[in-house]
This record gives C-alpha cells, structure tokens and sequence, in this order.
C-alpha cells in the first residue's frame, strides 16, 4: 500500500498512481510513473438517451489519454513496476494502441521498448505513434495472436517486460477507469457497454466495480454488456477465431489473453458479450461523429453499436447506461476518410462566393 515518502522522479506528474494508490499493488519503492492519464471526460450522450429510453447514457472518453486510448492507465502501472523491479527494456504485440502507449511510457522513463505488430493490419496512426517514440517495431507475417504468443515466448529467454494485458499491473490500472466513474456519478451505472477484443478492459472494469462494491464506495454492481464484432466474436462463439476479420482493427483477436476474465465479469454481472457487424460498428461511429461529438476510431463504436443492438427499443427506462469509448479517431484516420463524406465546396478567394455558400447552407 502507500507511504508519504514515495519515489520522485522528473517524469512523474500525478495520474493513476498518485489518485488511486490506495487501490493498486504499489509501495513507497514503486516509482509515480505518468503522462497525466486518467480523469478523462465523462460526458452525455442525448441522442443515445432518446435511442434507448434510458433516463443518462454516458460516454467514458478513454480516447482522451495521453496517447489517444485507454491503454494508459494499465501502462503507467505496468511500467512503473517494471522500473521497480530493475528491467531497462519492455516489450508487447500489439493491434496498435498498446504499442503507441508501451513506446510513449517507456520514452518518458528512458526504456528502450521493443513492438511485436502483425504487418500491414495496424492503424497508421497507432504506428506513427510507436515509431514517434523511438520503439523497435516487429512486423510480424501473422495476426495478432500470433505476435502475442512470439511475445510471451520472447520474455521467457530475454531481459525485457512484458507489457501486454497478461501483465496483472495492466489490470490493475485500468480497472480506475470504473472507480472514477463511480466517484463522478456517485454510484455505479445501472449497464456498462466497453468493447471486447483481448478482453483485459472488461475484465480491468468489473474488478473496479466489485472492488469498489466491496468497500461500500457504491451500492450496487452493473451489468457488464461486452461486445465484439461479428468477425472476431470468439467469446460469443465459444471457441478461437483462426482468421479474425473486422473493419474495428482494434478488437481484431481471434483468442483473447482474458477470456476467463471477461466470461467472469458477464456471469458475475449477470451481463453478456455479443457481436455486432461491421455495419453496425460504423453506423455508431458516424452517429457518435456527427450528433454527440465524439470522434472515436471504430473499436470504440462497438460499444454503442452493442447498445443500439440490445437496447434500440426503448427498454431502458429509468436505467443509467455508460459506455466506454476507447481511443481517438485520428487513430484511424484512414477509416474516417473512407466512411465519412466529407462536404467540400471548391470556391474562389472572393468573398462573395463563401457567402454564397453559407447562405445555402443556413436556408
């Protein structure tokens, strides 16, 4: 648990280490690793209330951590508790946002860090953000699966953590992403809507939720509604997907590093994991864009496609809904471009025709 006399450090600045301290596996010896990740937006999403019926739907913005997604949190754990136990390199596969955030912390601490990805099936912009930050990065010819099997096999011969979400510390810290909400809402929502894809947020949520139960911080526990896309749906299915395929690259698994953990938060919550099309997916995506705001990449959508799906009909009344958004659209930039029409107008320097076309567009 805590102390007063804690590990100072030029790169330490708050964040989960510092907020939930009391609530991690950290002592006086872990360093307060962080970029300022945490307390990110909570914000209303009326569209979705008048969709639903439900009374509050609230959207979690994940995508508002230091390096656009919800990776953050278990990161700075993570790295933190490698620093304290002596390790100078990290390593982990990666669809993308877990390698931008590895190379971001590990840059920040002055780790070298080492990125497994499967080649040409990571978002451009989670690669930018990985070599930005000087990680070696490892096409692998194979899915993402793949990568984290070549991973874990990696850190069993070689000086280097393993930063994936098998990591417990990654649990860990993102499992305050649930404490935070009960902390603003003052009690936990009534569902909790989070996208599946290697199943360590979900599981990372439920834990804060039950933690929190247990300590009287809430009265009650929500449904967990996890949600895949129908062409990586192996906790929907039962069984491994060999060739996961869906348009929302992050939750691309085809077996998950959590499942146990994300079967447990469905029967404990007494929720459930479904699947959503890639049609569905983007569809919530432009709604989310176009009517509340929030621009997210695709595997942030799933989770408000899998509410539509369940609870487009007005059967949620008087129920409070959270869902989680978990990275920034200019993840993906490609995705926008191709699913979104732009409303370009091509005009001369005069200013007469602006007007022109802002008085149309005002009629």
């Amino acid at each position: 648990m805590t102390s007063s006399a804690v590990r100072s450090e030029p790169w330490a600045s708050g964040g989960v280490l510092e907020r939930y301290a009391d609530w991690l596996p950290i002592d006086a010896s872990t360093p307060r690793v962080s970029l300022g990740e945490g307390s990110t937006p909570l914000v209303r999403a009326r569209s979705l209330e008048r969709a639903t019926g439900a009374d509050e739907v609230w959207l979690k913005l994940e995508m508002c951590n230091p390096t656009g997604s919800f990776k953050d949190r278990g990161m700075a754990v993570a790295v933190a508790k490698a620093i304290e136990q002596g390790a100078t390199a990290v390593l982990c596969a990666s669809t993308g946002n877990t390698s931008a955030s590895a190379a971001a912390y590990a840059a920040r601490c002055g780790l070298r860090a080492f990125v497994l990805v499967p080649e040409g099936r990571i978002a451009k912009g989670k690669l930018a953000q990985a070599a930005a930050h000087g990680a070696k990065i490892l096409a692998v010819d194979g899915n993402f699966d793949d990568a984290l099997r070549s991973a874990q096999r990696l850190t069993e011969h070689l000086p280097v953590a393993l930063v994936n979400s098998v990591n417990p510390y990654r649990i860990d810290g993102q499992k305050t992403a649930a404490m935070e909400i009960v902390d603003e809402l003052g009690d936990a929502p009534d569902l909790h809507c989070i996208p599946v894809g290697n199943a360590g947020n979900i599981t990372a949520y439920w834990r804060g939720y039950r933690e929190y139960f247990q300590a009287e911080r809430s009265s009650k526990h929500p449904r967990m509604l996890g949600v895949q896309a129908a062409g990586a749906a192996p906790l929907v299915l039962g069984r491994p997907v060999e060739q996961p395929e869906t348009i929302a690259t992050a939750i691309r698994i085809g077996s998950p590093a959590s499942w146990d953990g994300a079967v447990a938060a469905r029967d404990e919550s007494r929720g459930a994991i479904i699947a959503v099309g890639d049609d569905e997916i983007l569809h919530a995506y432009r709604t989310l864009a176009g009517e509340e705001g929030v621009f997210c990449e695709p595997a942030s959508a799933a989770s408000v496609a899998g509410l539509l799906s369940r609870h487009g009909d007005g059967s949620l009344a008087g129920r409070r809904v959270v869902c989680t958004i978990t990275g920034h659209g200019l993840k993906d930039p490609e995705r926008a471009i191709e699913s979104i029409q732009a409303d370009v107008v091509e005009i001369g320097p005069e200013y007469e025709e602006a007007e022109a076309v802002i008085r149309e567009g005002l009629a």
